[in-house]
């Protein structure tokens, strides 16, 4: 099993940052490739950002791209999620996500955290 805790969210005004963490524990669960999604009220749970541990191989929404960077710590088991010039449609419960051999695709992924919520007032 793999547990996802994330962290980090908050009230920020558009154009700022945030820093999302996940703290992963579980057994191999660097061999996981992580994501982040996030889900706005009455909306599809949306993909952000996919990446693996090391860093590398990384693919980034269009919507998000240039704007967001994820990486990762292996001595400390945590990814983060950088998101710079912060717009209201990025308004969100963020959520981390583990799974094997997976890309952009939500149910592809095996284990979630219980997600942040980022608020983006404009």
């Amino acid at each position: 099993q793999v547990q996802l805790v994330e962290s980090g969210g908050g009230l920020v005004q558009a154009g700022g940052s945030l820093r999302l963490s996940c703290a992963a524990s579980g057994r191999r669960v660097t061999s996981y490739t992580m994501g982040w999604f996030r889900q706005a009220p009455g909306k599809e749970r949306e993909f952000v950002v996919t990446g693996r541990w090391g860093g590398g191989s990384t693919m980034y929404a269009d919507s998000v791209k240039d704007r967001f960077t994820i990486s990762t710590d292996i001595a400390k088991n945590t990814v983060y999620l950088q998101m710079n010039r912060l717009k209201f449609e990025d308004t969100a419960a963020y959520y981390c996500a583990a799974g094997r051999g997976v890309d952009s695709r939500a149910d592809e992924y095996e284990y979630w955290g219980q997600g942040t919520q980022v608020t983006v007032s404009s």
